[in-house]
C-alpha cells in the first residue's frame, strides 16, 4: 500500500513541457509560444506556477519554440520557485522532451503540459501517491488519450481512439520519480515519428500501481475557443480590466488586457494588451491579439498581433499578424 506523505512539509520539483509550436492555436502562436497566451489577464504558465508554488520549490521548463520569450518573461525565479530551463532541440515528442531533464531530477517530481491549466487541488491530490495520472471526463474523448482503470488504478491508455471506449481522458499531469527515466530510455518512435510519454506511462502501469486521480479543474487549451472557455471559467463570468486600460465603451463577460482603450462594445471575448477598439465597434465571442487597432464588427473570430482593421466585418475566421485591412467583409481566413 502506498503511503500518503504530509504535504505541508513536502517540497519537490515539477517539469513543465513548453517546447511545442502549437499550430492549432495559429495565428496567435505565430508571434508567441502557446504557454504565454493569456486567460484572465495571466499567461498559462503563470496560472500553473501560481498553483504550484505551495508544493514545489523548483520548476524545470522544457523550452523550444520561441524559447527566449519564455526565459525573458518568467526569468530565473517566480515568486518562491527557482526556475531552470532545458531546451528540446528537436521536436521528437513528449517522451523526448521529458528525458532531456533527467540530470536535474532528484527524486519525486510532477510532469505537466505547459499549455493547459491545472488547479491547486489537482496538484495537491496527485502528490498523495507514488505514481499517479490526472484524469477527467470529456465530452469528446477521441480528441485525447483515453483512460481505462480498475479500482482507480490505471489499466490502459489509448491515444485518440476512433471508437468509443471511455469518456475518461488523460490530462497530461503525472506524479513520477527518477526511476521513470529508465522507461523513457526504452521508448521507440511511434507511428508519427515521436517518442511518446504515454507509452512510458503504460509500461510503468504494467509493474507499478499508477493511481487515476480525478481533476478538480483541468482547462485544456487546444484551439482559440478553448481560451475563451478557460477565460470565462477562471473569471467566473466577471469582467477583468487590465492595468492602465481605459474603458469608455460597454464591456461584459470579457478580459481586457493592459494599456488598452475600449470605446466600443465587447462581449464574451479576450482582448490582449495595447489594443484599441474604436467607438461603435462590436467584438463578440472573439480573441483579439496585442497591439491591434480595430473598428467594425467581429464575431467568433481571432485577430493576431499588430493587425490594423478599419471598418470591417469579420465572421468566423482568423486574421494573421500584421494585416492591414479596410472597408471589407471578411468571411475566410486572411493569412
Amino acid at each position: 500500500m502506498q503511503v500518503t506523505k504530509n504535504l505541508d512539509s513536502v517540497k519537490m520539483q515539477a517539469v513543465i513541457l513548453a517546447a511545442g509550436k502549437s499550430t492549432r492555436t495559429y495565428p496567435l502562436t505565430l508571434t508567441r509560444p502557446k504557454p504565454l497566451l493569456k486567460v484572465a489577464n495571466k499567461t498559462l504558465l503563470e496560472h500553473n506556477l501560481d498553483n504550484l508554488k505551495d508544493f514545489v520549490d523548483e520548476v524545470i521548463i522544457v523550452v523550444g519554440y520561441k524559447k527566449n520569450m519564455i526565459k525573458k518573461f518568467i526569468g530565473n525565479k517566480y515568486k518562491n520557485i527557482r526556475i531552470k530551463y532545458v531546451e528540446q532541440k528537436q521536436q521528437l515528442g513528449t517522451g523526448n522532451a521529458l528525458s532531456s531533464v533527467e540530470k536535474f531530477i532528484k527524486n519525486d517530481f510532477l510532469s505537466l503540459h505547459g499549455d493547459d491549466i491545472y488547479s491547486k487541488e489537482d496538484f495537491k491530490n496527485i502528490m498523495k501517491h507514488k505514481y499517479a495520472i490526472l484524469t477527467k471526463k470529456a465530452d469528446k474523448p477521441k480528441l485525447f488519450g483515453v483512460i481505462l482503470k480498475k479500482n482507480n488504478i490505471l489499466v490502459d491508455l489509448i491515444e485518440k481512439p476512433q471508437r468509443f471506449i471511455s469518456n475518461l481522458v488523460n490530462t497530461g499531469l503525472y506524479k513520477l520519480d527518477k526511476f521513470f527515466f529508465s522507461l523513457l530510455k526504452g521508448l521507440k518512435k511511434s507511428r508519427r515519428g515521436e517518442y511518446e510519454l504515454t507509452d512510458a506511462i503504460k509500461n510503468l502501469a504494467k509493474n507499478e500501481r499508477v493511481y487515476c486521480v480525478t481533476s478538480e479543474q483541468w482547462l485544456p487549451i487546444s484551439y482559440h475557443f478553448d481560451l475563451l472557455k478557460a477565460d470565462q471559467s477562471i473569471r467566473k463570468n466577471k469582467t477583468i480590466i487590465g492595468t492602465n486600460s481605459k474603458n469608455y465603451g460597454n464591456v461584459k463577460n470579457s478580459s481586457i488586457g493592459n494599456n488598452c482603450i475600449i470605446r466600443g462594445h465587447v462581449r464574451n471575448s479576450v482582448i490582449m494588451d495595447k489594443t484599441i477598439i474604436d467607438k461603435n465597434s462590436v467584438v463578440k465571442d472573439s480573441v483579439i491579439g496585442e497591439n491591434v487597432h480595430f473598428s467594425g464588427r467581429i464575431l467568433d473570430s481571432v485577430v493576431a498581433d499588430n493587425a490594423k482593421l478599419e471598418n470591417v466585418v469579420v465572421k468566423s475566421c482568423k486574421i494573421w499578424p500584421g494585416k492591414a485591412i479596410r472597408n471589407k467583409i471578411i468571411e475566410k481566413d486572411v493569412t
